[in-house]
């Protein structure tokens, strides 16, 4: 099947559709557009074949996105599972950064204990005062900038091997 929110702006306000053709458009199930027809979506009179008009299709739509969309506050980042909002567990946030300005903020969400994932630009996030306590993973060192690093005495350079002492 397709997309979980379907484009609105795929249909065309100055045409009607059917059920089948509607269906087609969004590359949804035909009972798909039926739920939307007994959710609200109207129809041209009360005889089959069931016409939609394109202008009350987008309108519908838009209408249904609007409504599932859901803004976090600066302090909350938003938890799949519980599709909600949420403010982090034990206000425990760490930050891992994706390129030089921007990361994601992950979390824990107090209610179902999934990880919450919330991403934002690195100056944005220095000006929050929301996000105070969060943690930044130090990066692991690579060997080359490591000061002394620790050599394999097999290895060393400038002595004999223990194959070439013992010949």
């Amino acid at each position: 099947m397709g997309k979980r929110l379907p484009n609105p702006r795929l249909a065309k306000i100055h045409r009607s559709y059917t059920i089948e053709e509607t269906a087609k458009l969004f590359d949804v199930h035909k009972n798909t557009v039926g739920n939307w027809i007994k959710q609200g979506l109207s129809v041209c009179g009360k005889k089959r074949p069931f016409l939609i008009m394109g202008r009350d299709l987008r309108v519908f739509l838009e209408a249904k996105r609007v409504k599932n969309k859901q803004s976090c506050k600066a302090y909350e980042i938003y938890c799949v599972r519980c599709r909600a909002p949420k403010k982090p567990a034990a206000d425990l946030i760490e930050y891992k950064a994706i390129t030089d300005t921007l990361g994601n903020l992950v979390a824990i969400c107090p209610d179902c204990a999934s990880i919450m994932n919330r991403c934002i630009n690195l100056a944005k996030l220095k000006q929050n005062s929301a996000f105070m306590s969060i943690t930044q993973p130090l990066a692991g060192l690579h060997i080359a900038a490591c000061v002394n690093p620790s050599v394999n005495c097999d290895f060393k350079i400038g002595t004999k091997s223990h194959a070439q002492t013992s010949s």
